[in-house]
């Protein structure tokens, strides 16, 4: 038998103050060079268990662990965490969480300097890591005025300047459009065959599939089934659907996402809210969108789609009045409106819900501003976080708290309500329910738009698709 990289036995781990164990005697060996995809629904324990992969848990993420998880070498609970930096690189579903530099080039030597280097290796390192990756033309740049797929490209450069023997990626792609995943599949891939371990959690499951190796399952904190990746291939999208689990095949859904698209006649006809030649962003003379007429109604579920850095979440931003128009109008029922009136009509449920999180409980923060109290238990069953309803929304998992900012957007009453991919950290069953809740949205006077990658949700769910890359 090869020698493990990874020995998870009998490890179970409580959170500090919790009552009982979150994790539940997990059992995973990962041999060199495999390739393993941890998948469940939200909240299921995958990314508390990568954490104890990577030295993140119990060391600073505090908690009781028993059993024995070790990867190269590393006793969970016993090596120090920065004995882990120089063998697990790890990379988060949000990269804005682990950037510490303004500049491109010195977040792939912070690495680096943590553990001493000198600075002829550093800059020797960073060129080496730069061409492996495909990412030169990312160097000497403004992390923040990348778009999120090139963000997640350096982050995946930082977590490799080391030369780690272990990856662990936690929703890598869950932003991303499908040029962006391709760019991240084919970074594993290099890494792969370069005999490093990789342990991908993951909502989306498409884009893996001649990726992984094993694929596991975990249910309520426990490891419930494993499977070759022949095997796992050959189930049907329902029977994933019944695990809670996204497509593996979308081509179906491409078609249909497609068809919509062609369908669309969003710059014709009467409608509620509409832009006559606007422009949008963040300079005068540099605007990311411009001349942009588009109309759009209620009683639909419109979706905004289009590559990474392209503009739609600026035009979001823009027609709920965070942004003023660079040029151009913005009309409500025909009529002029300032981006002050339109602040007042909107709700934006952000695609970082952690900038709007506010109160001390779930429960609190679904009735800030509420217009619809009463329905508050009717939302918090339909996304399953009634029994989290007096956790502090910070304490949730990514999913979670994707969920609360959804659920605030329902009571709100607002006219107009744009959500800026809300499924990115949903598993199917979850997504499904955020499908239904927007149906009944679709039936109030409110006008409903979705930015999103994500093709399941547009092509079940969207009556009208605008592709702002075709604009």
């Amino acid at each position: 038998m090869k020698q493990l990289v990874i020995n998870s036995e009998n490890s179970s781990f409580r959170f500090l103050h919790a009552d009982e164990p979150f994790l539940k005697t997990i059992d995973l060996k990962v041999t060199p060079g495999e390739c393993v995809l941890i998948c469940g629904k939200s909240g299921s324990g995958k990314t508390t268990f990568s954490r104890l992969l990577n030295g993140i848990s119990p060391n600073y993420i505090e908690g009781e662990l028993t059993g024995h998880v070790e990867t190269c070498g590393l006793v969970a609970g016993e090596a120090a965490i920065e004995e882990y930096v120089p063998v697990v690189g790890s990379v988060f579903q949000n990269p804005k969480t682990q950037h510490f530099t303004e500049n491109t080039t010195y977040e792939l030597a912070f690495p680096l300097e943590t553990v001493g280097k000198p600075s002829e290796q550093i800059a020797k390192r960073i060129d080496e890591t730069a061409k492996e990756l495909d990412i030169e033309y990312l160097l000497d740049r403004d992390i923040f005025k990348l778009s999120g797929g090139e963000k997640q490209q350096i982050a995946m450069g930082s977590a490799n300047t080391l030369q780690p023997k272990v990856l662990v990626l936690d929703e890598v792609t869950s932003n991303l459009d499908h040029h962006a995943v391709e760019q991240i599949k084919a970074i594993i891939k290099k890494k792969k065959e370069e005999g490093v371990t990789i342990i991908l959690t993951e909502h989306r499951l498409a884009w893996t599939k001649d990726l992984v190796d094993r694929y596991v399952l975990f249910e309520e904190g426990e490891l419930v089934q494993k499977w070759e990746s022949d095997a796992f291939n050959q189930l049907t999208n329902d029977e994933l659907g019944q695990m809670g689990l996204r497509a593996m095949d979308l081509s179906k859904k491409r078609q249909t996402l497609a068809e919509k698209e062609q369908l669309s006649t969003v710059s014709q006809g009467s409608y509620l809210l509409q832009t006559k030649d606007l422009s949008v962003g963040y300079e005068k003379n540099s605007p990311i969108l411009s001349k942009i007429t588009i109309g759009m109604s209620q009683n639909k579920i419109i979706g905004f789609i289009g590559t990474n850095g392209v503009g739609k979440t600026t035009l979001a931003n823009t027609l709920t009045g965070l942004l003023k128009p660079l040029a151009g109008k913005i009309l409500w029922q025909g009529q002029s409106i300032s981006s002050k009136e339109l602040v007042k009509k909107s709700f934006l449920v952000m695609q970082d819900t952690n900038y709007q999180l506010f109160s001390e409980s779930v429960s609190e923060e679904v009735l800030l501003n509420a217009k619809y109290p009463e329905q508050k238990n009717h939302v918090l069953e339909k996304f399953n976080l009634l029994d989290v309803e007096e956790r502090h929304p910070m304490s949730l998992s990514g999913g979670q708290k994707q969920r609360v900012a959804i659920a605030s957007a329902m009571l709100s009453g607002k006219k107009l309500i744009i959500f800026d991919e809300p499924t990115s950290g949903l598993d199917y069953v979850n997504m499904q329910r955020f499908g239904e809740l927007l149906n009944m949205l679709k039936e109030t006077e409110a006008i409903i738009a979705i930015i999103t990658h994500d093709v399941e949700l547009s092509s079940e769910w969207c009556d009208e698709i605008i592709n702002f890359n075709n604009l």
